[in-house]
């Protein structure tokens, strides 16, 4: 019998918990056991359909910046560019900032967060 094991019997789990299943649960998807809680945090998002704005709109304004993926809209330009000037007014009307780091990623900061998009000489 695993520590596991041992734990989901004390938790009142007696029919084996997977470990993997609770880490993955969406009461699991904000707790961060080793550090204290931040300020903000740095989210990975895939953006598929018009249907993920919303909760990218709410995470950026509780201040969390958006690590936006968007290879699967990529096959869809006319789709991806309607989302991206929807997600670009949003971020404009809360002083935020949206860029693109490469053809399948952009970064969308909150309130008060800029992105320098030129690049600068190394030591400058």
């Amino acid at each position: 019998m695993g520590i596991f094991d041992k734990l989901g019997q004390t938790f009142g789990s007696g029919k084996g918990m997977n470990i993997e299943d609770y880490m993955n649960s969406a009461e699991m998807e904000d707790v961060d056991l080793l550090h204290e809680p931040a300020d903000m945090y740095i989210k990975p998002v895939t953006l598929t359909s018009e249907r993920d704005v919303e909760p990218i709109e709410a995470e950026v304004s509780k201040k969390n910046i958006i690590l936006l993926d968007i290879s699967e809209l990529n096959k869809r330009p006319t789709t991806r560019n309607t989302i991206i000037s929807s997600l670009k007014a949003y971020v404009e009307k809360i002083n935020g900032d949206i860029g693109q780091i490469d053809e399948n990623r952009l970064l969308i900061t909150p309130t008060k967060v800029k992105i320098i998009k030129r690049k600068k000489a190394a030591g400058k």
